[in-house]
């Protein structure tokens, strides 16, 4: 297990952002099977629920994970250090969510709720240092909002308290998702501290991974959404940066073939009914590319069975490769 967990945290160049409700076991697992070397990072887990129920499926995992970075969440250093001694046996590094903007997370305190009180999260993460002997990593954004960036100083208190490196996404809680994440504001950051930063926001193909690196000089970038519907993005990344080599996206058949991978596996995990179902939340990413891919999609979301949407998937493939 020690070997396993043992990470060069200056060998890092790609994470893998969390996805609640989306990067779960057979996600990594993709993302592995297209030979990513990249940190990999469980779903984001609630302190509060894992105190409560120390197994929870949040944190299935495997072997071929390695390294793997399990992503706590909340606001109580009692908690958050009870449930970080919990994961620690497993982890490579531990991950304290000062980013997450949903409105119930960040209001209760949690998530992008403890950039509004830095000296809570210096506590946070000093105890989790202390007693699990583990790195220590923080998401963050820029702030709570525009009138609110304080992540230069938030960092720098955050690396005073033992932190081995930050992942700053480039909009303020009140964004959200919208707009356009800010990458100089990430350059600022990196020239500001000592240890490692790592861009995250709006990297949805190699080309932006390329430029926000030349813009940031960050050590690496963190990838969430750009990753849905192209498992192998993070190793065409990590390709790239160890040797400038551009690998061609994939085209759709190998997006269908990874689609199919994801439902049988999906199922194999959750059974007929509820991996189907899970998985319909994937379509429109596997086949955006495709003439009605909208007509595709809303027959795809109907469907029930593995075997009906292999069908549907077949007829897409065909007619890609008669057009072809």
């Amino acid at each position: 297990m020690e070997n396993r967990k043992q990470i060069d945290i200056e060998k890092i160049k790609v994470i893998q952002a969390p996805l609640a409700g989306v990067s779960d076991k057979v996600f990594r697992y993709l993302i592995r099977k297209y030979y990513s070397n990249c940190l990999m990072t469980t779903e984001m887990i609630s302190s509060e629920l894992l105190v409560q129920n120390p197994n929870p499926r949040i944190i299935e995992f495997s072997d071929f994970e390695y390294p793997l970075s399990f992503q706590l969440v909340g606001h109580k250093v009692d908690i958050m250090t009870k449930a970080a001694k919990i994961i620690a046996p497993y982890a490579s590094i531990i991950d304290i969510n000062c980013g997450c903007p949903v409105r119930k997370v960040a209001l209760s305190g949690d998530g992008c709720g403890l950039m509004k009180n830095p000296d809570l999260a210096f506590d946070i993460i000093q105890s989790i240092k202390e007693e699990t002997k583990l790195p220590i990593s923080v998401k963050m954004r820029l702030g709570w909002n525009q009138q609110e960036e304080n992540f230069i100083d938030f960092a720098k208190i955050i690396q005073r308290a033992g932190a081995s490196f930050v992942t700053l996404h480039a909009r303020t809680r009140a964004q959200m998702y919208e707009g356009s994440a800010d990458w100089e504001k990430i350059a600022l950051l990196v020239k500001e501290l000592s240890i490692p930063v790592f861009a995250n926001g709006d990297i949805k193909t190699l080309d932006d991974a390329i430029q926000c690196l030349e813009i940031t000089k960050a050590q690496g970038v963190s990838i969430g959404r750009g990753i849905l519907g192209d498992f192998t993005l993070l190793n065409r990344i990590e390709r790239y940066i160890e040797k400038r080599e551009i690998l061609p996206p994939p085209n759709l058949a190998i997006r269908i073939d990874m689609l199919k991978r994801h439902l049988r596996l999906e199922v194999e995990r959750l059974g007929e009914a509820n991996g189907v179902k899970f998985v319909r939340k994937f379509y429109s990413y596997y086949i955006s590319s495709i003439k009605n891919a909208a007509k595709y999609r809303s027959i795809l979301v109907t469907l029930k069975k593995e075997s009906e949407v292999i069908e549907v998937l077949d007829e897409i493939l065909s007619i890609y490769y008669k057009n072809d």
